[in-house]
């Protein structure tokens, strides 16, 4: 899921970081410092949050640069503490990523807006639709939101990749589908499972600290 240095034309790698700085900025606006702050607990949370997606992005496999697989676990992150504090705790993670070789400097931003902000914004997007047009029930948000969630979360930011690879003239598409898109099925199953597992375990035993889970009205009113 790396783009290598220099793969990419330099238009790529600024509309990238313009896209990108202007929904961090969003995002540091929205997220609720003064409940970071006072709450210990999130503050645990978050930090140990951000150091597992660290280990988990440094595992992927490949063939060609730029069409590398990793697990996102960005669906769990954005239900949990919300699509603001996902995003800022994925970009301390995309420059750990930078940090330790596994991600050029040049490509961090044109990264981020294919495998942080558009899965962070499907997920928020499954998940306004679970709220809005479904019952409101404990498996529903769970396997919609989650499972599900995480699935199409994947194969969106994987099909961008793709695309702005293809669009640019770097691969052509018979090497980009044989070498990455007709695995992404493979991919899109264990990250929902990764996911969910995860958010199964918060629901049942803490779900109040699920940011976008009400307890109230997915099990007390049922």
């Amino acid at each position: 899921m790396n783009f290598s240095d220099s793969l990419l034309s330099s238009s790529w790698y600024w509309g990238g970081a313009l896209v990108y700085l202007i929904a961090l900025f969003f995002a540091v606006r929205s997220a609720p410092w003064q409940v970071i702050a006072n709450n210990r607990n999130l503050q645990h949370m978050l930090f140990g949050a951000t150091v597992l997606l660290l280990v988990l992005w440094s595992m992927r496999a490949g063939i060609s640069p730029g069409l590398g697989i990793h697990f996102l676990g960005l669906t769990v992150m954005t239900l949990v503490f919300g699509w603001d504090l996902a995003v800022l705790a994925s970009s301390v993670v995309l420059v750990g990523m930078a940090l330790i070789g596994k991600e050029s400097w040049d490509s961090l931003f044109i990264h981020g807006v294919c495998y942080v902000l558009l899965p962070v914004a499907t997920t928020y997007g499954i998940y306004r639709f679970v709220e809005s047009r479904m019952a409101k029930n404990f498996f529903i948000f769970l396997f919609i939101g989650g499972f599900i969630g995480a699935g199409i979360s994947t194969a969106v930011g994987g099909l961008a990749t793709s695309a702005v690879l293809v669009m640019d003239g770097v691969y052509d598409f018979d090497k980009v589908f044989l070498e990455y898109i007709r695995y992404l099925p493979l991919i899109m199953f264990p990250e929902g499972l990764l996911n969910g597992i995860f958010l199964t375990g918060m629901m049942v035993f803490h779900p109040d600290w699920v940011r976008y889970f009400d307890a109230s009205r997915y099990i007390d009113e049922q």
